[in-house]
């Protein structure tokens, strides 16, 4: 029974999408045709699909999509980039340095990978191409630092995770191998994810640094000056205190991601309307226009992805898979270098969302079975997934920067491939030490 599930599961999705259907409709129909061979109640699919949206948490996600929305239209993301480029002044490299570090800044607000990547590039593409940077490179490091908008908190693809996750609980024959695991929660994957963040920006601008200096890109003419810098935080003071605001309160446990994700939107609006004063109401409905089909988008994904994973659980299809590796070897640095080069695979072709949704089911049962934390293993996911947003063919942020800068997609894959090499190295780090991950979680009591 479990082939043939398998076969019609798998199969009609694959063939869907090589058809050129939408992911959503793939998993749906898929999921569907699985039903009726099972002989199941059609409305079961409805009923599944409808529950899924239906837990606390994920009230995070259309909200954290407005709160970076609205800090775009409000002029924080304008002052949070500023103060990056006068921190990096003269520095060899200086102004690509500066877009790695506002993309950090940017993406602890937006939890966005293609979201850091318009509103950063809009202004630093340009001001990198001015300042006698090869398009393609300016373009390439931007794609490449758009990325850690999904691994810094709050990201989105975390709080999928975390839903994804919450159902699952280790094996009895691993918890008896390894002990008990710690439960899933998107406060500690959001704390998780700090560490390696700064891990991974930390080798994007090592190698920017020895990019820029063998093609000659100096910093700024002006030098640096503590004044400058203090101008642009005194100027900028209300929109670094945002991510503060928004990072504080979740670490604090003053309140939860959903209601943190309430209280930005709060303060993006109080900031763009009384202090900033750039927030109008035809910026407020661009901003709600964009949520709305975003979020619309994900909840389709998350309809269908839902019954999909529910039906690999249901017939042991996890279980199974984590059996066949097993089998190959136990070794976990192994097992780490086969996850890790499959996440890489399936991001290039795969939306991040769906993907998590997809293989959470089939992937977290692999890493209860050699002892790996679940909220260890989701940091690992999403960084190794954040990879795909650089790397053809799918790499969205690929096709957001090549409209900023008008310059082909080939163009700018090819210099963002060293990029996506130390991403690599990074992840695999992280992956290989796990209390880089673990240890501010237990700092703050988790």
């Amino acid at each position: 029974m479990e082939t043939e599930i398998v076969t019609i599961l798998f199969g009609s999705f694959l063939l869907l999408l090589l058809l050129g259907a939408p992911i959503t409709v793939a998993l749906g129909v898929s999921s569907l045709l699985s039903f009726l061979y099972l002989d199941e109640n059609p409305i079961k699919f409805v009923q599944i699909a409808f529950t899924s949206v239906g837990s606390f948490p994920l009230m995070a996600l259309p909200a954290f999509i407005l709160a970076g929305a609205l800090m775009e239209a409000a002029g924080i993301s304008k002052r949070l980039i500023n103060v990056a480029e006068s921190l990096a002044g003269p520095f060899t490299g200086g102004i690509s340095a500066a877009t790695v570090m506002a993309c950090l800044f940017f993406g602890a607000i937006s939890g966005s990978g293609p979201a850091t990547t318009a509103a950063v590039g809009m202004l630093m593409i340009p001001a990198m191409i001015n300042r006698g940077y090869e398009k393609g490179y300016a373009s390439a490091v931007t794609a490449s630092s758009g990325g850690l908008g999904i691994i810094i908190p709050p990201s989105i693809p975390m709080v999928i995770f975390g839903i994804a996750a919450l159902g699952f609980t280790a094996p009895p024959e691993a918890v008896e191998k390894f002990g008990t695991f710690q439960s899933v929660s998107i406060s500690k994957l959001f704390i998780a994810g700090f560490v390696p963040a700064f891990l991974i920006a930390a080798s994007l601008l090592i190698l920017n640094f020895f990019m820029s200096k063998k093609r000659g890109y100096k910093g700024s003419a002006d030098g640096w000056s503590i004044r400058n810098v203090g101008c642009e935080m005194y100027r900028g003071f209300w929109s670094l205190m945002a991510p503060l605001v928004i990072l504080g309160g979740i670490y604090t446990g003053f309140f939860t991601p959903t209601e943190a994700a309430i209280v930005a939107i709060f303060y993006t609006l109080a900031v763009g309307v009384f202090i900033y004063r750039e927030l109008t109401w035809s910026s407020l409905f661009q901003s709600l226009e964009a949520t709305t089909w975003l979020t619309g988008r994900v909840l389709l994904i998350l309809f269908t992805a839902t019954v999909f994973g529910r039906l690999l659980v249901e017939n042991q299809i996890p279980a199974l898979i984590a059996d066949s590796m097993l089998s190959f070897t136990q070794n976990l640095y192994v097992i780490w270098a086969l996850i890790i080069f499959f996440l890489l695979f399936v991001g290039m072709f795969m939306e991040t969302l769906a993907t998590i949704l997809i293989l959470v089911p089939v992937m977290l049962p692999v890493a209860y079975s050699v002892g790996i934390d679940p909220i260890h293993f989701g940091v690992v996911m999403v960084c190794t997934l954040g990879i795909g947003f650089q790397t053809p063919p799918l790499g969205e942020n690929l096709f957001i920067a090549s409209g900023i800068s008008n310059i082909s997609i080939e163009t700018i894959s090819l210099r963002a491939l060293p990029f996506a090499a130390v991403n690599t190295i990074a992840i695999f780090i992280i992956a290989f030490f796990p209390e880089l991950s673990l240890w501010l979680p237990r700092l703050f009591g988790y």
